[in-house]
């Protein structure tokens, strides 16, 4: 198969190394330092004790049009990044091109194919203006939750903290043919992956935990394991998390991970700096829309109070404003 990865961030370049050591047919797809350093050096991937791996063997370009068409497209992108590309991307699509996400949060096509009378919502926090659906075949789409932990250390330079998980799953539910075929092909690129039969349920079990602790950490700089040990910073995720789970019992889902067990995972990754954390210190613009503005959205369609939720939206959403004024790292 044809491989593109849109994005060579932590998790889309760990993904796209893993399948470019696989021996896949891969397109690396990015812009900036992060492309030049590719170009020059390869992507090099650290983990613990062992010796990097600098893969080499990908086409690197930052032009979908060069890209062309592709079998299956990985988006790696952050959720707030996707809508300024979202339009050049259709130059990666054939008739059976399939579209696998990976965004933290509630993704711009979770009430597709939801079924009952919240089928068709569309979330004004992550596509505010309809182009990613209008852009993006729905039927194009398998949904993934991306477990593992990592962080660029810099440009072309992945660290993989923690963990090998890629749950997939199609919108509709149904196990295809299509969905055994990513999972097989995570599994080569060193992957723990599986066809989920409820993939909305997959994405809040991480959205819960992420929402609270990315939050957190990117207010104060802490690291996960500093947010567990802090006994107010422990008590105020405890409350965000409980207010997500209530807003996404309010949608049917039913979380299997309690509360007290997440901070048993979270302290097993120890010192990590979120996704979140990452980007204010590069001075990036942050994903505050999918992973707590949608939950306030949703929150508020189903009549579910998020008074914690709501409180730190508004001050992570003033910390992305003053992320916008800095210049970014790319």
């Amino acid at each position: 198969m044809k491989i593109c990865v849109v994005g060579t961030g932590a998790i889309g370049g760990l993904i796209g190394a893993g399948l470019v050591q696989a021996g896949e047919d891969v397109t690396l797809l990015d812009v900036g330092s992060r492309l030049e350093a590719m170009r020059r050096d390869g992507l090099t991937i650290l983990a613990g004790d062992e010796p990097p791996r600098v893969l080499r063997d990908a086409r690197f370009t930052d032009s979908f049009r060069e890209a062309g068409e592709q079998d299956v497209v990985i988006l790696g992108l952050k959720a707030h990044e996707i809508g300024d590309v979202v339009e050049e991307m259709r130059c990666l699509y054939g008739p059976d091109t399939v579209l696998v996400t990976l965004q933290n949060g509630i993704p711009w096509w979770y009430f597709v194919a939801h079924g009952g009378d919240r089928d068709g919502w569309r979330l004004q926090s992550v596509d505010p203006d309809g182009r990613i659906a209008e852009h993006v075949e729905p039927e194009r789409i398998i949904g993934c939750v991306a477990y593992p932990a990592a962080a660029v250390e810099r440009p072309g330079v992945i660290r993989h903290i923690h963990g090998r998980r890629l749950p997939v799953g199609e919108l509709d539910g149904r196990d295809t043919e299509r969905s055994r075929a990513i999972v097989e092909l995570f599994a080569r690129a060193g992957f723990d992956s599986l066809v989920v039969d409820d993939i909305r349920a997959e994405i809040w079990l991480k959205a819960v935990g992420v929402l609270a602790f990315n939050s957190i950490s990117a207010l104060t700089r802490a690291t996960m394991a500093q947010i567990c040990a802090h006994p107010a910073t422990r008590q105020l995720a405890i409350e965000l998390m409980s207010e997500a789970q209530a807003v996404a019992e309010g949608l049917g889902v039913t979380l299997r991970v309690s509360v007290e067990r997440r901070f048993r995972g979270a302290e097993r990754v120890g010192e990590h700096r979120t996704s979140m954390l990452q980007d204010v210190e590069a001075g990036r613009r942050l994903e505050v829309e999918a992973l707590v503005g949608s939950v306030v959205e949703i929150g508020k369609k189903l009549g579910i109070p998020t008074p914690f939720i709501e409180e730190i939206n508004a001050c992570v959403q003033l910390l992305d404003e003053q992320m916008e004024s800095l210049p970014s790292e790319t």
